[in-house]
């Protein structure tokens, strides 16, 4: 599958880095990552929509990998909400919304909350109305690591490996380098340092977050799927529930073998589940126990 670099300009000076993949007619599937991570994250379930016949679109959120560094350090949550409706109104046709974390909030706020963007349905992976604070600041704690660098992509993968111990340290480090950029002989980290005060926040306002994002599952009216990752220790299987209770169109499928970052931690059942719900809603029917048994998922 063909993959075409491009970019959104989302405001003054500020352009987001983006790829598409498939044809660019056919119906698309904006995908928005989580903090710390890029579009590349998506690529292996961008590849598989594509094949399935959407128009995939993977973007790098402002202040990460190949999109601009704000140099006034505009990383407010309502920086990323913009940005989000400003993508979505650059798209001719209203999309489907894949958000993880960061990407997740941003985009239920853009197409829930006044002047909604936008959208044809929205999935929120392994995120809600409310997080865990502990696995949240695991997160920042690890981002806030090594600020200098790393003397080679080999520490930089032995980083990673710490930090994410469920995943096999990949032998072949290649992969790092859209994650990391390479400088006066030391690879730092793609993301803008700056960004790290304005997630710290969130955690310490996470009671006025909650109450938003309450709010705005209420009033979201699209088809909605949750997807949660069976070992994450930022979303908890309660809270899950209580989303799909507030959201009055929204599904809870349950990955196993995958903790925070879903799409790289079990790519093939989290693929699964995405294909499985958007044929479930291009088809206008409800998932079925065959459905559940076949992908092994929970569904509402």
């Amino acid at each position: 599958m063909t993959r075409t670099a491009f970019g959104f300009d989302v405001a003054p000076g500020i352009r987001l880095a983006a790829d598409s993949f498939g044809d660019p007619h056919a119906p698309a599937v904006l995908m928005l990552h989580g903090g710390g991570q890029t579009r590349h994250a998506w690529q292996a379930t961008a590849t598989s929509l594509a094949d399935a016949g959407w128009h995939a679109i993977t973007v790098d959120l402002r202040g990460h990998g190949q999109s601009t560094h704000a140099r006034a350090a505009a990383y407010a949550l309502e920086d990323y909400v913009a940005d989000v409706r400003a993508v979505l109104a650059a798209i001719a046709s209203a999309p489907m919304v894949i958000g993880a974390s960061l990407g997740g909030i941003a985009g239920l706020l853009a197409i829930a909350e006044p002047p909604s963007a936008p959208a044809a349905g929205l999935v929120l992976v392994d995120v809600a109305h409310r997080f865990q604070a502990r696995g949240a600041r695991r997160i920042v704690s690890f981002m806030a690591e090594q600020p200098d660098g790393f003397a080679s992509l080999s520490d930089a993968a032995d980083a990673v490996a710490t930090y994410l111990p469920h995943r096999a340290r990949p032998r072949d480090t290649a992969g790092l380098r859209h994650n990391l950029r390479y400088k006066d002989g030391r690879w730092t980290w793609h993301w803008d340092p700056a960004i790290l005060t304005q997630a710290r926040l969130m955690i310490q306002q996470q009671s006025e977050l909650s109450d938003r994002l309450t709010k705005a599952a209420t009033r979201l009216r699209q088809p909605c799927l949750l997807v949660r990752g069976a070992e994450s220790d930022v979303l908890t299987i309660a809270v899950a529930r209580e989303f799909v209770e507030l959201a009055a169109t929204a599904t809870l499928v349950e990955v196993p073998r995958a903790a925070h970052m879903v799409a790289g931690d079990n790519s093939d059942a989290f693929t699964a589940a995405i294909r499985a719900w958007l044929d479930m809603l291009a088809a206008g029917t409800s998932p079925t126990l065959r459905r559940r048994a076949k992908f092994g998922l929970l569904w509402r």
